[in-house]
């Protein structure tokens, strides 16, 4: 966005680095959050996925109950065909009929024999199915749990930062209205490029804030006319004299009071 009239270096300086203390004090409080909203989320998808899991154990427990009732039937049915060819055979006129009966029998017979063997896996499938739908169970209120307990975390360090960071976001935006673009998007990229996102910093003990390398003498006497935007050309931040910093610090705490 344009500024409305054009700033002195020096202007642009105390801007950049409202903006940098602005930003910081957002990081902070993000900080605070770490990685909790990821958690979070992470075990609502653990969750969703431990209840959708324990739907489908459940729901195969009662198509296996479905299978071995079907199957008690069955063997009650072949069980009547057996008294019903046993009777037949009672009235047969050859050794032929008799034959053919008694091979219906022993077919029922059979079919009796593979449906008691099927009802055995079934309820094997069955009690297996059981210690996991209960294992499933204690699993999902374990994790159940953990997600309350988080989501309370969350929502505690949610209400105690959220009207702050809602303020600070919006001096952000604010601020940044009043930067150039050129500048605002060299900023942004320096913050973004560096780990602690200080795009920004001041001149103590002769070397840029973080860093160990000092920083020419006559360097410094620019730095301080603020007279020219100077990066630093280990780590090319921005640089401003100590003074400048004490000044824009204080005035920040002044607008960070009013929260």
């Amino acid at each position: 966005m344009a500024t409305t009239k054009e700033l002195s270096v020096e202007e642009k300086l105390r801007a950049l680095y409202d903006l940098q203390i602005i930003d910081t004090r957002i990081d902070e409080i993000r900080n605070v959050r770490g990685e909790l909203p990821l958690e979070v989320e992470d075990l609502e998808d653990e969750v969703a996925g431990l209840t959708t899991r324990l739907e489908k154990l459940q729901s195969d427990l009662v198509s296996i109950e479905d299978s071995i009732k079907s199957k008690k039937t069955a063997i009650d049915n072949h069980h009547l065909a057996i008294k019903k060819y046993a009777e037949q055979q009672k009235d047969v006129r050859n050794n032929r009929e008799f034959n053919a009966l008694t091979k219906e029998v022993e077919f029922q017979e059979l079919e009796i024999q593979l449906a008691e063997k099927q009802i055995k896996e079934l309820k094997a499938s069955t009690e297996h199915k059981k210690e996991v739908v209960s294992n499933s169970k204690d699993k999902l209120e374990q994790k159940s749990t953990h997600l309350k307990h988080k989501k309370a975390e969350l929502s505690d360090i949610m209400s105690e930062t959220e009207k702050e960071e809602t303020f600070l976001t919006q001096k952000s935006t604010e601020f940044e209205g009043s930067i150039e673009e050129r500048l605002l998007a060299a900023y942004k990229r320096i913050r973004s490029s560096v780990r602690n996102g200080l795009a920004v910093v001041s001149i103590e003990r002769g070397a840029s804030a973080g860093s160990f390398f000092t920083i020419p003498p006559q360097t410094q006497v620019e730095i301080a006319a603020r007279k020219k935007i100077i990066t630093d050309e280990h780590s090319g931040r921005i640089l401003v004299d100590a003074a400048l910093a004490d000044e824009e610090r204080e005035k920040m705490d002044k607008l960070f009071a009013k929260m």
